[in-house]
């Protein structure tokens, strides 16, 4: 009885529907708001905090405009920091005048490819064909206790990310990340949380992320987004440099 019985469980699961990618995403894109709101978001700025090691806090704001413009700003020992500006596919820069520079440096390659990356508005679950991207299920696991749908996605550029999708809230909970740098393969991970709604849409309002054996993370906890907000693409352009100090007089 109990071979009947297990018999007949297995042949009851192999009639299950077997979940697809895109079964998982459409249920993921409609958990977030729908593909419709997503794709209504021309513009976006997030206020927050970063907080780099024990005691290192900083107030930041994040830019995003549709035509990957991105812009990071970070307030940090009385000085504005910015580590990332994107203005378009092919022209980044930032400014960090803690390192003694006290103008704008473009981005290099790797920097403008995650650069390119963070700017996706959409992220790069959505429209992922079209965008040269591939995904492959790898069936369900468990993260911290949670069942989660896992998602192999390899980028136009290469670099894999592995997502997992809470099977209850059809939210991303965690992304592993593989890199190459500099002829070098760099393991990531982002854990994803305290998801929110705004204005329609769920986002998550923390983000906490860093290298695979080190100890150094990066938490961003997110106090106000706003979906659609104006921004003047002077924003992203770069800043002309600071003209340097004329000759004393002898």
């Amino acid at each position: 009885m109990k071979f009947l019985l297990a018999a007949s469980a297995l042949a009851l699961a192999s009639l299950a529907p077997a979940q697809t990618v895109d079964e998982i995403l459409a249920k993921n894109f409609e958990a977030k708001g729908g593909l419709a709101k997503i794709r209504a978001v021309q513009a976006m700025r997030i206020t927050g905090k970063i907080t780099i090691g024990p005691g290192m806090e900083a107030p930041m704001v994040i830019e995003q405009k549709r035509g990957d413009k991105l812009r990071m700003d970070i307030t940090f020992q009385g000085m504005t920091l910015t580590p990332t500006v994107l203005n378009g596919s092919t022209s980044g820069w930032k400014l960090m005048p803690i390192q003694g520079n006290p103008n704008p440096e473009s981005l290099s390659p790797e920097e403008m490819k995650d650069a390119l990356e963070q700017a996706d508005i959409d992220g790069f679950l959505v429209d992922y064909k079209t965008k040269g991207h591939t995904i492959e299920y790898l069936g369900k696991e468990k993260v911290e206790g949670t069942d989660a749908y896992k998602l192999k996605v390899t980028l136009k550029s290469g670099d894999v990310r592995t997502v997992f999708i809470d099977t209850d809230s059809n939210l991303e909970i965690k992304i592993d990340s593989k890199s190459t740098r500099r002829g070098a393969e760099v393991e990531g991970d982002t854990v994803l949380g305290d998801y929110k709604e705004v204005d329609g849409l769920i986002v998550p309002h923390s983000i906490d992320g860093g290298q695979k054996g080190s100890p150094g993370r990066q938490v961003i906890t997110i106090t106000k987004v706003e979906i659609n907000p104006k921004i003047d693409d002077a924003r992203f352009a770069m800043p002309a440099k600071a003209e340097a100090p004329a000759p004393a007089k002898k």
